[in-house]
């Protein structure tokens, strides 16, 4: 079947499929991205337990490293980053299973309307 005889209606779903699988994408690579940080993030945590008061600690900002004014306060920061982004990453499920359900139905009825034609056809 060639896209003119297409309804407009079902170019419109397919065009929103691709648009689905493209957003489904993009989260699963954020929600990849976020998740790879707090793994960063809790490996810190675990270096910072075996670290004593004398331990020098840095901590980046922006391109540079600053000596911190002591291990609990970078301890903190951390914590209060991971919160963050544990938060970040249960967003992006929500986010990720609502498209998934989406593109689900979707494909469904495209391919539904895609069989129906084709038995049309035969």
């Amino acid at each position: 079947m060639t896209e003119e005889k297409m309804p407009q209606q079902i170019q419109d779903q397919i065009s929103r499929l691709q648009q689905l699988q493209s957003q489904l994408q993009m989260l699963q690579q954020q929600r990849y991205q976020v998740e790879t940080r707090l793994k960063e993030i809790d490996e810190a945590l675990e270096e910072l337990e075996k670290a004593t008061e004398k331990t020098p600690i840095y901590k980046s900002v922006g391109s540079i490293l600053i000596k911190s004014d002591g291990k609990d306060s970078v301890v903190t920061d951390l914590k209060t980053n991971k919160e963050s982004l544990d938060l970040r990453v249960s967003t992006l499920n929500k986010q990720e299973g609502r498209t998934r359900e989406k593109l689900t139905e979707l494909q469904s009825k495209v391919q539904n309307y895609l069989k129906i034609q084709g038995e049309g056809n035969s």
